[in-house]
């Protein structure tokens, strides 16, 4: 993960989050149960965002083998013809990216600034390393929200490799965010009072 927050020029294959040291599971002592409800409550709305991904992974693949009668796919592509399919692909990847730059946003502006401000040095070292993910994701979006609208404007396979190899670096790199801020902040969010 770069520590630059321009990262237009940095290749697909290098946008990971997983690079570098991530500050661990804070020690933050005895913690009673009921700490652990804003923490359960943000994995579960991660789960519902990790869904909606599956959901998009599986549209490509079927997209991609071809082995789908096209009317299978009539719930979410709208139409049977091969273009429209690649068209509605286009448009479902670029819904999601705009569905998890919002949930950022939201952490960005509600649930870093407490954590930060009330939080000891270790909590602030995650929250510091959560925001410089983000930028890694959000670079990632951007990537697909194009070749979503490229894929959508001009249905070709070339244009769907591109959005599915985007799409394929997102879900790898979102599981491993969700996975390290859900282990992070479980106990974190509740010990330091903040709601979501």
């Amino acid at each position: 993960m770069s520590g630059d927050s321009d990262l237009r020029h940095t290749p697909l294959a290098e946008l990971s989050v997983e690079t570098g040291v991530r500050p661990g599971k804070p020690d933050l002592g005895t913690v009673q149960p009921g700490a652990r409800r804003a923490g359960l409550h943000l994995a579960a709305i991660h789960r519902h965002y990790l869904g909606d991904l599956a959901r998009i992974a599986e549209v490509l693949q079927r997209v991609k083998a071809g082995d789908a009668p096209p009317a299978e796919l009539a719930h979410i592509v709208l139409d049977t013809d091969m273009a429209q399919n690649l068209r509605a692909v286009g448009t479902i990847c670029g819904q999601e990216c705009g569905v998890l730059k919002m949930h950022h946003d939201i952490e960005e502006q509600s649930i870093f600034p407490p954590l930060h401000a009330r939080g000891t040095p270790q909590i602030k070292a995650i929250v510091d390393r959560l925001q410089a993910e983000h930028l890694v994701v959000h670079e990632i979006l951007e990537r697909l929200a194009a070749a979503a609208d490229t894929l959508s404007a001009t249905p070709s396979t070339e244009n769907f490799e591109l959005a599915t190899e985007i799409f394929d670096r997102l879900l790898s790199v979102v599981r491993s965010h969700f996975h390290y801020e859900e282990t992070t902040l479980e106990e974190a969010l509740g010990v330091f009072g903040v709601n979501i």
